[in-house]
């Protein structure tokens, strides 16, 4: 973190005592399990971490902002290594038991002590230049949808089919280092619903709860927050526009990204000088006013999250929320599935590592949209 303001819980999560959070969907041990022997679950994941190293190391050597870059990258690679084979001799090691937020803590934490501060940083700003060049067709597609549920469905469908670029993902690495990814195609080509967890029926009767009609022009949720995930067509193709849909229906929209660069997630930073190039001289999202639009530093500094402390921004800006997005794997799946809120909430993106797949009872690239509905509202 590069903040020295002290960190909080966010607001809107039920407290511990009511909900029992923690910020790890898959159990990777239970209190029975040798506290000294990794177990089948951990083994899986620590194969995942290694098998994601020589991308990294790839991405590390080619950062020209480091000087010995090859070097370095040499030693990231030989102490990740390391790292993780002691976590299968021995799972307390490192400051274990390990989960997916050690993991991504440690592989950063290694990367940073190297001196490498955003290996990613390249191909974030080409993949950033091409979604923002399809910004304008993006939205007249989602325009030309009639207000409904169709409308919503096919927002979600973009959100999905942004979430696929992903470069945290190995096999996903390799595709995009070899082949790139097409947003469109991957719109028409996502896996069919029903989805491993496919709640989005629900949320459209509660997106039109209050009927939008043009004499009432208003939407239920008045203040949204959405934690986002990845640059390029994650944020620009699949979030701005349904950012924007908020914004049409009059909700104010608080944006929560990274503070720090962690793979290709898009930062605060980055966010800021996204939205600026995307908005028009009199500050409109095509066609949208943007004053209820808000950019949030989370505080964060991984791909994952955990909701237990984050800045003190973001927690005055989201006391009264009355809807919680987590958009991606890393926040809305591997963390925070069954995370509980004071307010609606939605955790939606696409699964990407079979692991995942296999805990959901899902195919590689399924879709969930999981939405939680607060009743006393």
């Amino acid at each position: 973190m590069e903040s020295d303001s002290e960190m909080v819980a966010f607001p809107l999560l039920l407290t511990p005592i009511e909900s029992n959070y923690r910020a790890c969907t898959i159990p990777y041990r239970f209190p029975s399990d040798n506290p000294r022997k990794a177990t089948p679950t951990e083994l899986q994941w620590i194969d995942l971490f290694l098998n994601s190293i020589p991308s990294f190391k790839k991405r590390a050597e080619a950062d020209d902002t480091v000087s010995d870059s090859a070097a370095r990258a040499e030693k990231f690679a030989q102490r990740y290594s390391e790292i993780l084979e002691d976590f299968k001799k021995d799972p307390e090691s490192h400051g274990g038991p390990p989960d997916c937020v050690l993991l991504c803590r440690l592989r950063e934490q290694i990367l940073r002590e190297l001196g490498f501060r955003d290996i990613f940083k390249k191909v974030k700003d080409e993949e950033n230049a091409k979604a923002i060049s399809l910004f304008k067709e993006v939205i007249r597609l989602n325009d030309s949808f009639e207000e409904g549920p169709k409308r919503l469905e096919n927002l979600a469908r973009g959100i999905f089919a942004g979430n696929i670029f992903d470069l945290g993902s190995a096999q996903l690495a390799e595709v995009f280092s070899r082949d790139g990814m097409s947003f469109l195609a991957s719109c028409q080509n996502l896996v069919p619903r029903p989805w491993v967890v496919d709640d989005l029926d629900s949320f459209k009767v509660r997106w039109s709860k209050k009927s939008w009609k043009k004499a009432s022009f208003r939407s239920f949720f008045l203040q949204a927050i959405i934690f986002v995930d990845n640059s390029g067509a994650d944020i620009i193709l699949g979030i701005l526009p349904f950012a924007r849909e908020l914004l049409r229906r009059g909700t104010q929209v608080v944006l929560a990204a990274n503070d720090l660069p962690s793979i290709n997630d898009v930062t605060y930073h980055e966010l800021i000088e996204i939205i600026s190039k995307l908005k028009d001289e009199k500050g409109m999202l095509e066609g949208v006013d943007t004053s209820n639009l808000l950019i949030a530093n989370s505080g964060n500094d991984l791909p994952v999250i955990d909701l237990a402390s984050v800045s003190q921004e973001l927690a005055y800006l989201a006391s009264d929320a009355d809807l919680v997005v987590l958009e991606g794997m890393g926040r809305g799946i591997e963390t925070n599935l069954y995370a509980q809120f004071k307010c609606d909430s939605v955790k939606i993106g696409m699964v990407k590592h079979p692991e995942v797949a296999q805990f959901l009872g899902g195919r590689l690239y399924d879709c969930v949209f999981k939405y939680n509905e607060v009743s006393s509202q």
